[in-house]
């Protein structure tokens, strides 16, 4: 993946590679896995941080988060976005503090806004103390030079739900009862304190022990790797490691717009607003944060992913399924115990890569053809698609569509305000579609490129993509012999 974060994505692909690696060889033992962090940190003078042992500290906390654990080890986490504590320690503690452009003036109208008794005059400058400030801003608004600043971390900005805070020691702390999994604080935190639990290693172990390991690849993998890689170049990569057998999930997005349909046809009649319920991180949001609007308005159709796996284990319920695309919130639907027959576990395109690299294969062109999914069920990825695979159902079944009123809302505050009007009853809308990821799932937080390069490459493959109809599609694959409900029988709550 390019980022601006590229160094730690280095440092994390190697930990990574190195990880699987040792599972793919039959060697991951604690003896070798302790080996990594004097890898990355031989000494005796540190590469990154203030000394070696704070370095190997956070490569242990890596190392853990690659086999699937906490990285705190007397700190058990069931939350798939966790904190290494050894890493989160150099971002200033207070939101506000005072600047070098502080003219000590006369007026001292700072002092005077502060309800709190945070301000006081230092030796040449107005100074703020972190322990009784309460980020109010009323000081820096009241500064009539600008000398007071907001400093907020990187990672509590890009959160759009307010899960994460800090303790008494500046550590970042993420609270699992508001956390939606979206991923969005990991690639931005500048010191790689914020990561993902990764399941690469029981995926190997399934490879290994013999099992039928089935990947299904998410919509937005077209244009990841380059415009000479399609779905048939990385279902060919995918085999030579072991896989059985890769499905794309855009097929999944075929079966969720049919299912979808017929629920906004039915809403429709019955004046109810609809949301759509592909994104995890945006059911999520809804189940934590609008539950009333997630038990009214959410659609009751499984994810795309979840249709594909239902699909999978109807034909061989032994499979064991991994889903593979740009998502974090992916790995917690996986782990959601209410969502039957979900996949068994959710990889990145960075974590598929280091898999592969462990083994020394490459995601190469290749010159056989690959299409499970319509054109539609494939640009499930961007915005605006689910809603317009959605809508070619409606027409394709003969429903009118020309007046329905559809809302796009891509990026955590456009799902935040859109289900906030929503719940105050001011949302004169039809439907909703919901992703949290800016641009939908193509702008995830694990995209393999910038997005602008992915969404170059994905053009041209997509173009190559034939013109079938969904429903039409839909005969091929037996959908009467699984259920298309998130609860799946077991009632999700």
């Amino acid at each position: 993946m390019i980022t601006n974060d590229k160094g730690i994505v280095e440092l994390k692909h190697f930990i990574l590679r190195e990880i699987c690696r040792l599972a793919w060889e039959g060697r991951l033992t604690a003896e070798e896995t302790e080996k990594i962090p004097y890898q990355v940190s031989p000494g005796p003078k540190p590469q990154y941080r203030c000394c070696i042992y704070k370095e190997r500290e956070i490569v242990r906390g890596r190392v853990r988060l690659a086999l699937g654990q906490s990285p705190e080890p007397g700190r058990p986490t069931e939350n798939v976005v966790a904190v290494i504590p050894a890493a989160c320690d150099d971002c200033p503690i207070q939101d506000y503090f005072v600047s070098d452009i502080c003219r000590f003036c006369l007026g001292k109208a700072c002092l005077n806004s502060c309800r709190f008794g945070a301000i006081s005059p230092g030796d040449n400058k107005m100074r703020i103390d972190p322990n009784k400030c309460k980020s109010c801003g009323l000081c820096a608004k009241a500064c009539p030079f600008g000398a007071i600043i907001h400093q907020e971390r990187p990672c509590k900005r890009a959160c759009p739900v307010g899960a994460i805070s800090y303790d008494e020691a500046g550590v970042c702390r993420i609270d699992e009862n508001k956390c939606i999994h979206c991923g969005h604080c990991i690639h931005s935190c500048p010191f790689g304190a914020i990561g993902s639990r990764i399941f690469a290693t029981q995926v190997i172990e399934a490879i290994l022990a013999g099992k039928r390991v089935v990947a299904m690849c998410a919509p937005a993998t077209e244009g990841q790797f380059g415009r000479e890689a399609g779905m048939a170049s990385i279902r060919a990569a995918l085999k030579r490691a072991g896989f059985a057998d890769m499905v794309e999930v855009g097929l999944g997005g075929d079966m969720t717009a049919a299912s979808e349909a017929k629920e906004w046809i039915e809403a429709r009649k019955e004046g109810r607003i609809m949301t759509t319920s592909c994104c995890p991180a945006f059911i999520s949001m809804l189940r934590h944060h609008f539950p009333e609007q997630y038990e009214k308005n959410k659609s009751a159709t499984v994810s795309p992913m979840v249709a594909v796996s239902r699909y999978l284990k109807s034909i061989d319920p032994d499979c064991v399924t991994v889903f593979i695309g740009p998502c974090i919130a992916k790995k917690g639907e996986t782990l959601n115990p209410l969502i039957r027959d979900s996949a068994d576990f959710a990889l990145t395109y960075g974590e598929i890569v280091a898999m592969l690299d462990a083994r020394g294969i490459a995601i190469e062109p290749v010159e056989e053809d690959y299409q499970e999914a319509s054109l539609f069920g494939k640009c499930f990825a961007g915005s605006g698609g689910v809603a317009a695979a959605v809508l070619e159902v409606m027409r394709e079944m003969g429903e009118d569509t020309g007046d329905i009123r559809l809302m796009t809302c891509a990026g955590g505050e456009e799902c935040k305000k859109a289900m906030t009007l929503l719940k105050a009853g001011k949302l004169n809308v039809d439907f909703v579609e919901g992703m949290i990821c800016p641009g939908g799932c193509v702008g995830g937080p694990s995209k393999h490129q910038a997005e602008a390069l992915v969404l170059k490459a994905r053009t041209d493959l997509l173009a190559k993509a034939d013109s079938r109809k969904i429903l039409d599609n839909l005969k091929n694959y037996p959908m009467d012999q699984f259920s298309m409900q998130r609860d799946g029988g077991r009632g999700e709550k």
